[in-house]
């Protein structure tokens, strides 16, 4: 479909303009793609850029998009040299075309390099937390049919040999709390109460866990779209990928996971493909369509101004989604994952290394606590620290601080894709005037 607007379009403006439309256009579709329901953004082009991170610090003021242009731009102006090397009279405009290419390719990479140097970590940071990654390595495909409360135990006997009464966060991976938790009956939970016997051990000490939490609904209250029903009755309940946080005082603190998987979370398209639910792919956990919310809820400690993003696993793969969190005051990121139905596949490795670009462009710390990996820290230039094999159980403990406020990009968001859609219009209504003209000086 891209290709055939921009062809289109191109025939209708000068030959020398036609091609960058490709730009604006393509942009355009990356954008889209983040929110229709069969969103899969991972091979947006800025993010192919991700390995050579050095090469792309000034995303925090463009995001990944900005990688897209850069990337497109290079391959437009390449093949527009090529499509005049054997032309006589283009000499001087191959030249030009060199020059420009060589600058376009290479003075972001330049200025690159100079930020990451000059980039203090330890400079106009926020307050420093001390925090403690639990990465369980318990088998995706078999955690949810053993014993919850030997996974519960496992997990927090790994945390309890880095934990002291100084740490301020135990950060445990998505649905590390296996036990079918009702959030309507959450002070009775089995989990939450051993948690909580945890906590008491450590008067400073936050936990934040990804969980599995239902929520039925009472009579007259309304249903979301994604409500099922319960198949012995006429009540109604909504199943979540959640993070909660046990806070110093006790008190819990909910998100749900918002950015679902197409097909393994949610059914793309429910009002036309709802019936295909109970055939949604199973890869460890609730299938069919969880719920979601509409804010990106932030996670506070009574103990310290350090507030926290609780972003679940998909969700780090969205940069202006992520952002949302740190335009409602988080200062951290938390990342908590379960990749190991990847199995041993490029597939968590990259997963990886999309969290540097989140660091990049928010300029804050990152926890990461992946089931069976690879959990570790990382620093707001993206820089890795303490990773941890794959497949293996472990724990970490690192200090971590960010960058106060907020970086350009997160303030402004995807404006690049604005400029685009201005860019794709002008190019349009442009070739639209130009066709007509042409038509009449036929006439």
């Amino acid at each position: 479909i891209v290709f055939f607007a921009f062809h289109k379009v191109k025939r209708m403006l000068p030959e020398k303009y036609g091609t960058f439309v490709l730009i604006p256009f393509w942009i355009i579709f990356e954008h889209f793609h983040l929110d229709w329901d069969l969103s899969w953004p991972w091979l947006t082009l800025g993010n192919g850029l991700v390995n050579n991170y050095t090469w792309i610090q000034w995303y925090e003021y463009t995001g990944v998009f900005g990688g897209s242009f850069w990337i497109l731009l290079i391959n437009v102006l390449l093949f527009e040299f090529l499509r005049r090397r054997n032309l006589e009279n283009e000499k001087k405009a191959r030249k030009i075309l060199v020059a420009v290419t060589l600058s376009v390719l290479l003075l972001p990479v330049l200025v690159s390099y100079i930020i990451y140097f000059r980039f203090d970590v330890n400079a106009n940071t926020t307050y420093p937390l001390d925090v403690v990654v639990v990465q369980p390595n318990i088998d995706p495909y078999q955690k949810f049919t053993s014993d919850f409360r030997d996974e519960t135990e496992k997990m927090l006997s790994l945390a309890a040999a880095k934990t002291d009464s100084s740490v301020d966060y135990v950060v445990m991976p998505e649905t590390a709390l296996v036990e079918s938790i009702w959030e309507n009956d959450i002070q009775s939970s089995w989990s939450i109460h051993r948690l909580r016997k945890f906590r008491e051990r450590y008067p400073k000490l936050n936990i934040v866990t990804g969980a599995t939490t239902g929520y039925y609904y009472k009579a007259g209250e309304k249903l979301s779209s994604t409500a099922r029903k319960f198949s012995d009755g006429d009540e109604y309940y909504d199943n979540y990928n959640t993070a909660l946080e046990i806070d110093s005082a006790q008190a819990i603190q909910l998100y749900h996971k918002s950015k679902l998987v197409p097909g393994v979370e949610k059914m793309p398209f429910p009002q036309y493909l709802g019936f295909l639910d109970k055939y949604a792919i199973d890869l460890g956990g609730t299938v069919g369509s969880l719920g979601m919310q509409d804010e990106r809820t932030v996670f506070r400690s009574p103990n310290g101004p350090g507030k926290v993003a609780p972003v679940i696993c998909y969700e780090s793969i969205y940069g202006d989604y992520v952002s949302q969190y740190i335009r409602n005051g988080a200062d951290y990121i938390f990342i908590i994952t379960n990749d190991g139905w990847w199995g041993n596949t490029p597939g968590y490795k990259q997963h990886l290394l999309y969290g540097r670009l989140r660091a990049i462009e928010t300029r804050k710390s990152i926890a990461r606590a992946a089931n069976t990996g690879i959990s570790c820290f990382i620093d707001q230039r993206g820089d890795f620290f303490q990773r941890q094999p794959w497949w293996t159980a472990s724990a970490i403990r690192q200090k971590i601080v960010s960058t106060a406020g907020m970086t350009f990009y997160t303030e402004h968001g995807d404006y690049i894709v604005t400029i685009m859609d201005i860019f794709a219009l002008l190019a349009i209504t442009g070739g639209l005037v130009r066709m007509i003209m042409r038509k009449r000086a036929v006439k």
